[in-house]
């Protein structure tokens, strides 16, 4: 008989993918789509890396009263409401409009700490201590390759074009909003476990307090937020919010607004997008694969694996592209800021794959460790996550619109490391001691 709780995981996994096809390639493109809107003379006061800085402001904000409403609704129908609200979100952008642009984005903030609180509550229902890595896996790799179907769509549409008309902006937004809404009823189709999988004490109290009352929700929250391991644990996820800020929207921006790559610089936005999600997909299948060799191994070969990556990329990407790239194509000129070796778009494409494997190697691992470390209190931790991952990437939003290429990247790097050596310190933490939750006991 086939395990409920994989095939769960399944599903949501497909139905992030068909979600997030439309929401990745949407946030990918939209600081090049409302410069050439701009570029019609409309959408003055506009700006793409404000709309995603006030969307990751708001999302961090609201994972703090996600729990509650996870713990009220349910995961499921709290992914349903959060998936809805990404919906409204995406069909701004046919006829875009400044004070729609900016309340689509309040609204999708909210969605998406309710949407991800619920995701991550629910992934941990449908899992053991044993199957957590295989399953955080299983879902990253299928939620993950909505970067690579959203962007070869957006490579077909922008191919040749300079300035991106009308008509393509409407038929991409289209075609995006009807992918969002299957992949938000297909949220309908998770069902709860069979009472034969639900077999272990540690799922019932999970179940337990996945449907306590909201204030008590709330309270843990606060708890578990001052816990050691959760408090060292914040600077791993504040590095996963800066380099989603920098692969979600900066680098598509850096390469369409560099000159040396002529006309083909807008599609190569959309291949660049394929092959970072052809690294989230290879990472996350590969982890998902061997999750009984992370099981014996630990956690940290495949952080330091993604370590390595991201540093590769990193240097690639400081050699490659014109440092006023992230700003403007106007003063993307070699006698502003020279690059290193003359711009070469396969370069461009290896760093968007290396990004995306780099990614995949920590995102997988931060879920299994959660999971895993917090099984009894997955909303509550998944929303901390979440809670410090969208502040950063909603600071670096703000930064992007004015700071030059290095100084984007030294910031990542620096995250970079001390992220990692968090990360090291708590996975040594949750299995040199001898209690089998691993973390301060909540009481």
């Amino acid at each position: 008989m086939a395990d409920r709780g994989l095939i769960n995981v399944v599903i949501l996994g497909v139905s992030f993918m068909f979600i997030f096809t439309a929401f990745n390639t949407a946030g990918m493109i939209e600081e090049t789509v409302i410069q050439s809107v701009q570029e019609e003379g409309k959408f003055d006061g506009g700006s793409g890396y404000i709309s995603l800085a006030i969307i990751y402001t708001v999302f961090a904000a609201a994972n703090w009263g996600a729990p509650p409403v996870v713990s009220v609704c349910g995961p499921r129908n709290s992914m349903v409401l959060g998936a809805f609200l990404y919906c409204l979100f995406i069909a701004v952008f046919i006829y875009p409009m400044v004070w729609a642009l900016y309340l689509g984005s309040v609204l999708l903030g909210l969605g998406a700490a309710i949407l991800w609180t619920g995701e991550g509550s629910y992934l941990t229902l449908n899992s053991t201590p044993e199957t957590i890595g295989r399953n955080s896996g299983i879902f990253w790799a299928l939620q993950a390759s909505s970067l690579m179907f959203g962007n070869i769509f957006v490579w077909q549409e922008f191919t040749g074009k300079e300035i991106i008309d009308p008509k393509t902006r409407i038929q991409v937004y289209v075609v995006l909003l009807v992918v969002c809404c299957v992949g938000t009823l297909m949220l309908f189709a998770l069902r709860n476990k069979s009472p034969e999988d639900r077999t272990n004490s540690q799922d019932g109290n999970r179940e337990n307090k996945s449907n306590e009352g909201p204030l008590q929700a709330f309270k843990r929250s606060i708890q578990l937020f001052k816990t050691k391991e959760m408090l060292m644990l914040g600077l791993c996820f504040a590095y996963t919010g800066l380099e989603l800020n920098f692969y979600s929207g900066v680098y598509s921006t850096c390469i369409g607004n560099t000159k040396a790559f002529g006309e083909e610089a807008k599609s190569l936005i959309g291949i660049a997008g394929a092959f970072l999600g052809a690294g989230e997909i290879i990472g996350g299948a590969a982890f998902g694969l061997s999750g009984k060799l992370a099981n014996r191994h630990g956690r940290d070969p495949i952080i330091l694996l993604g370590f390595i990556v991201h540093m590769t990329a990193f240097y690639l990407i400081y050699i490659n592209l014109p440092q006023s790239s992230p700003i403007s194509e106007i003063v993307t000129d070699a006698s502003y800021y020279p690059v290193l070796i003359q711009s070469n778009k396969y370069v461009a494409v290896l760093c968007g794959f290396l990004w995306g494997l780099g990614d995949s190697c920590y995102n997988t691992q931060v879920y299994s460790l959660l999971g895993s470390l917090f099984s009894e209190d997955s909303a509550p931790a998944f929303s901390l996550f979440f809670f410090t991952q969208s502040l950063t990437a909603a600071a670096g939003f703000f930064y992007s619109t004015y700071l030059i290429l290095q100084w984007q990247l030294l910031i990542v790097a620096v995250f970079c490391v001390a992220g990692t050596m968090a990360f090291f310190q708590v996975e040594w933490m949750s299995t040199s001691r001898p209690s089998k939750k691993g973390y301060t006991q909540i009481n």
